[in-house]
């Protein structure tokens, strides 16, 4: 028979076991990353958000020690990958590689839009920009983007315009285009930039204005016929194409971007590891270069924390809603 002395005693180092097992509270989870790191592109592979997803998760994989995958979701001008990364668990193992368009662009094209960019996602940070190029088919007659713009106006939709989908950075700087110019063209839609591309090179569309990215390589080989570019300045990755201002037509002044997002919720802590993360690849030569090459705009430090895609966000949407809404109503008077 035990004592009861025995059993306060058992007691007491039944609860001194329990205590220290409960230190701190609930049992230390694992650092993060711990595992595999999906990262969801909205176009197809082989487009520009698409290599621009590849060159920097390759990066960011050897910091942070866990592989991150690109996944390719096509769909609705790239809503449907935002979507899907919306709804994905936040804890850090599902980020999208968003642009101008999938969250700013998207407001004013889809009425019902599943998802806010500024509300239901935690900014990560700014990728690149990438500038938009007026592209045709190599043997388009238009020999000046003066010329090309009079024959887009004058043969309305006998002209087809390639996109990557409503809603695509392909698609909404084509339509301020268009509204800029008075053209209305017969709109060819794709599941990305790349077969878009593609179809233009074999000379089943016309045009398409999209990020540089793809179209450096099919520009220097002579591929296709390059008009003009929406920046400011000419870019170092295609020197001998002049600014759409230097062409002739300067309300064509857009400059697209793209960036990473988490689904909202995700812990503070590991927005800000996949931010420093993202900034140190930036800044690695080797990335740089590939980025570079490929007519990149790299936004300096300041401008790729969470804070300033946050605001980037809410100033790009605030832009576009009025461009868009102004340009479908030119569109429409159209018809």
């Amino acid at each position: 028979m035990r004592s009861t002395s025995g059993r306060t005693i058992a007691g007491a180092l039944l609860g001194l076991i329990v205590a220290i097992g409960c230190v701190g509270g609930a049992p230390a989870q694992p650092e993060y990353p711990a595992g595999l790191i999906t990262m969801i592109v909205p176009f197809a592979a082989g487009g520009p958000t698409d290599i621009v997803a590849r060159i920097l998760s390759q990066s960011m994989s050897a910091r942070l020690g866990q592989q991150i995958v690109v996944e390719n979701v096509v769909g609705a001008g790239g809503t449907t990958a935002a979507t899907r990364a919306m709804r994905s668990p936040a804890d850090g193992y599902t980020i999208v590689m968003g642009n101008m368009g999938t969250h700013a662009a998207a407001v004013a094209l889809y009425p019902n839009l599943p998802y806010n960019p500024a509300t239901d996602f935690e900014p990560i940070g700014m990728t690149a920009g990438m500038p938009v190029a007026v592209v045709a088919r190599k043997d388009f007659p238009a020999r000046n983007l003066v010329e090309f713009a009079r024959y887009l106006k004058d043969n309305g939709p006998a002209v087809r315009m390639a996109h990557a989908g409503v809603g695509s950075i392909s698609y909404t700087t084509c339509l301020l285009f268009n509204s800029i110019v008075g053209a209305k063209p017969s709109f060819a839609g794709f599941q990305g930039t790349a077969p878009a591309t593609r179809a233009l090179v074999a000379g089943r569309v016309d045009y398409l204005c999209d990020q540089i990215a793809a179209e450096v390589p099919q520009i220097n080989a002579g591929a296709v016929r390059a008009y003009a570019v929406g920046s400011a300045t000419r870019n170092p990755a295609l020197p001998t194409v002049p600014t759409a201002e230097e062409a002739g037509l300067a309300a064509f002044h857009v400059s697209p971007w793209n960036a990473l997002f988490a689904p909202k919720g995700t812990p503070d802590a590991v927005i800000r590891r996949l931010n420093a993360a993202l900034s140190d690849a930036l800044d690695d030569a080797s990335t740089r270069a590939q980025l570079l090459e490929l007519g990149s705009e790299i936004p300096d430090r300041k401008a790729r924390t969470p804070e300033a895609l946050a605001a980037l966000v809410r100033a790009e949407t605030a832009r576009w809603i009025p461009v868009i809404r102004w340009a479908t109503a030119q569109e429409k008077e159209k018809d």
